[in-house]
């Protein structure tokens, strides 16, 4: 981590989550190979200082934050500063290098993004837990929905449900999609379009445990579907189900991604698979790597990612299935094998 600096500066508030576990909206965390400082304002001081770990708490106000890291560097003795500079501002980058003249700093967001990509088993038990809450959510939900129910309505309810399980709250805002509008893929539940007699229902959600996200997609029919969406979702769960059972450590994104897209093009779905199969998960719910036509990114073992095939007909509907898995030199480790992905639940 520290092979081409000495100090690495953190700003971000995911990455200064990762580092100490405890999540503030303000702050900077200073690593170097012996010190941690976590640097931040009244409003966190209490509850830092108990869930930082084993980081030195420093208090300051806003306007002092660039002087107070500047007076630490100089004396940890720091001569390169790694920073993120994939999310750091300009004026910023300034500002910290005008309080520091005659350092140099290297940019570090590559080698942070790089260790977060391979998850500890403490981070595989909160996904798991994650990825559980949300399942638990939705199977409590699905025998309350009926006919007449609005999208919002049904996002509000599985939003009560996640919460009630015990998540902080949502990893991202609910997608409930009915009948027709399950085409948009990203879907905003609407409370002026409501659940027709043997409509599709697409539902993508995810809980927020202990700061790590779950993420899951069921697309089912409380009636009697229609025989070609019936089919539709048939060669969905079928392209899913191909990739899972053949996703490994060692092939390429690209070649993860391949494996449910060539499946669906088999079966005469060409444009209609418009996004990736998948992205990486943890503290953020779309995080590296990305599982895409466009990756030569090789998967390692505990990487966690996604694995979602859709198929999207405009005027019709859609059907999109993903679970969470766990990437292993031998296979996957499926997260989200509570709730069945079958079209009547």
């Amino acid at each position: 981590m520290f092979e081409n600096y000495d100090t690495l500066l953190v700003f971000n508030d995911d990455n200064r989550f990762y580092f100490s576990g405890f999540r503030s909206s303000f702050g900077c965390i200073i690593l170097t190979e012996k010190k941690k400082v976590f640097i931040t304002d009244k409003r966190y001081e209490s509850e830092a200082r108990q869930n930082a770990g084993d980081f030195t708490v420093i208090c300051v106000s806003g306007s002092d934050l660039y002087e107070i890291i500047a007076r630490q560097l100089k004396s940890f003795k720091s001569k390169v500063v790694g920073f993120e500079d994939e999310t750091m501002t300009v004026s910023e980058f300034e500002t910290l290098k005008n309080k520091l003249p005659g350092y140099e700093f290297i940019g570090a967001s590559k080698s942070i993004a790089d260790k977060r990509l391979i998850k500890s088993e403490i981070e595989l038990a909160k996904l798991a837990r994650a990825e559980e809450v949300t399942q638990l959510a939705l199977m409590d939900v699905i025998p309350e929905i009926k006919v007449g129910m609005s999208e919002k309505e049904v996002s509000d309810m599985i939003t009560y449900s996640v919460l009630r399980h015990g998540a902080q709250g949502l990893a991202f805002d609910n997608i409930v999609c009915f009948g027709e509008t399950a085409a948009c893929p990203h879907h905003k539940p609407s409370p002026d379009v409501k659940l027709n007699e043997n409509d599709l229902i697409l539902v993508d959600m995810g809980a927020l445990v202990d700061g790590y996200c779950g993420d899951m997609t069921r697309t089912f029919c409380l009636g009697t579907p229609d025989p070609k969406l019936e089919q539709m979702h048939k060669t969905v769960l079928e392209a899913q189900l191909f990739a899972l059972k053949n996703i490994k450590a060692g092939m390429t994104c690209k070649e993860a991604d391949g494996l449910a897209r060539e499946y669906l093009l088999a079966h005469g779905y060409k444009d209609e698979f418009s996004h990736s199969l998948g992205h990486g998960i943890g503290i953020a719910v779309h995080e590296p790597p990305y599982v895409s036509p466009r990756s030569d990114v090789v998967l390692r073992e505990n990487m966690v990612v996604s694995c979602e095939p859709g198929v999207y007909i405009e005027g019709v509907g859609g059907v999109r299935i993903e679970d969470i898995v766990v990437v292993k030199n031998d296979g996957v480790v499926n997260l989200a094998t509570i709730l069945s992905k079958e079209i009547k639940l």
